[in-house]
């Protein structure tokens, strides 16, 4: 009884471990990482699911051309009715021969036992697997790139809008401390003035910003296949962008890792098998054959099927080629040529490769330092914006002054954040380059 429950439980547990497992991925949580949002979008974005279907599709282009090495069967039947019987001379007269009706149901059966083109399909089955394979592979890619950018994208403009708002809570106070300052008859109405027009700029911006986010939802929904009418919210919590900056730029490129480079390979073998095929054309096609007939003849057509005389037949068909017009060897040539065709693609996209591969690298170094700069920009807006502040209320610095500052820390702050979404874009670019972008 023991051994049942525990087999139960053990049972119970795998089951719930394979939904939970099923469920991550066709569900997305009402705050979703980045990583969940991957994981949604491996099992739900429209281009994956059509290269799968694409696959299946091959696969079962592969499974048709092969059926051709399974026996044929195939069933046939005739009626003639004979209007005018044949006839011959024999021994000085006319004799009519065969009767006015006659029917045969015929059965065969067809063995492929040499045959180029079946030959061709079997070798090249595998290698069109593979290439419907790396075909999903690409496809992976590219979704895991678009997504972690349109995360990233998100990520930086919500911090955006914190910043704009924090700027137009500082402003609005501002703008009360310069009014009362002028009710005082402190100052004149140019500082609360210049306030007023800040604040409405920053309330501008503030209104900008939130229209575009509502675009990059959109646009992040559509990279899902999530119906846009659908609300999402992203999780920031453990995004730790500042964490995932650093790349190692001494890594090298394995032309091997390019998913792009395994396709033109595994073409150039498809190809070889081509030119192959139409070698294996000179040689001969041989089938087997065998077939049982059912004949019935009568001349009246109530008493057809009360007599049947069977026959049955079987034998071999060799079937040899001897001259075409030169149509195997200029396919031959032609193949070969597409042979060459495919190298000079080979050498053109690992230049290709090596150039894409430079510019992410230039790329990312570039904002990585822009990033840098900026963060240590915004460090000193920040000290010298709170000087200022504290200058400002004791009086020693006019609100010129002041504004200039809070415009330069506010221009910090989102630059920062541009460089951020650049050095984390280019980042991903970089490792796509590479081809280590892993799913």
């Amino acid at each position: 009884m023991k051994i049942i429950i525990t087999f139960l439980f053990l049972l119970s547990v795998f089951l719930n471990n394979k939904a939970n497992a099923q469920q991550s991925g066709d569900s997305l949580p009402s705050r979703a990482d980045l990583q969940q949002l991957l994981d949604y979008a491996l099992h739900n974005t429209v281009s994956i699911k059509q290269a799968e279907l694409d696959e299946q599709i091959g696969e079962k282009d592969i499974r048709i051309s092969l059926s051709g090495w399974y026996p044929q069967l195939s069933a046939n039947g005739n009626y003639n009715y004979n209007v005018i019987l044949p006839t011959m001379f024999i021994n000085n007269s006319n004799i009519s021969m065969g009767t006015k009706n006659s029917s045969a149901f015929t059965i065969q059966a067809d063995q492929q036992v040499i045959n180029p083109e079946l030959r061709q399909a079997k070798k090249s089955a595998d290698l069109q697997r593979f290439n419907n394979r790396l075909n999903i592979e690409s496809k992976k890619i590219d979704v895991i790139v678009n997504v972690s950018k349109a995360y990233y994208d998100i990520l930086t403009t919500e911090e955006q809008i914190k910043i704009i708002q924090e700027n137009i809570n500082r402003q609005f106070q501002q703008y009360n401390d310069a009014y009362s300052r002028f009710e005082a008859g402190i100052v004149d109405k140019i500082d609360y003035k210049r306030a007023q027009i800040s604040l409405a700029n920053s309330k501008a911006d503030e209104k900008r910003v939130n229209e575009i986010r509502k675009y990059k939802y959109d646009y992040l929904k559509q990279l899902l296949a999530i119906d846009r009418s659908r609300n999402i919210s992203l999780s920031f919590n453990d995004a730790d962008p500042e964490g995932q900056i650093l790349e190692d730029t001494s890594a090298v490129l394995i032309l091997s890792n390019r998913v792009e480079f395994k396709q033109l390979q595994t073409n150039k073998k498809i190809q070889g098998l081509n030119t192959q095929y139409h070698k294996w054309l000179y040689l001969p096609s041989l089938n087997i054959f065998y077939n049982y007939s059912l004949n019935y003849r009568n001349n009246a057509l109530g008493k057809l099927f009360n007599d049947n005389f069977p026959s049955s037949i079987a034998g071999i068909n060799l079937t040899i080629p001897i001259f075409q017009g030169f149509k195997r060897k200029n396919q031959i040539a032609r193949s070969k040529l597409q042979e060459k065709r495919i190298d000079l693609d080979i050498v053109d996209l690992e230049n290709s490769m090596y150039a894409e591969l430079s510019f992410a690298k230039a790329s990312y170094k570039a904002n990585l330092n822009d990033w840098l700069t900026a963060k240590e920009n915004m460090k000193i807006s920040r000290e010298v914006y709170q000087t200022i502040k504290l200058q400002y209320d004791a009086g020693i610095k006019n609100y010129l002054e002041l504004m200039t500052a809070e415009t330069d820390l506010k221009t910090s702050e989102l630059n920062y954040l541009n460089t951020l979404y650049a050095v984390l874009a280019s980042k991903l670019e970089f490792r796509k380059a590479l081809g280590i972008i892993h799913q």
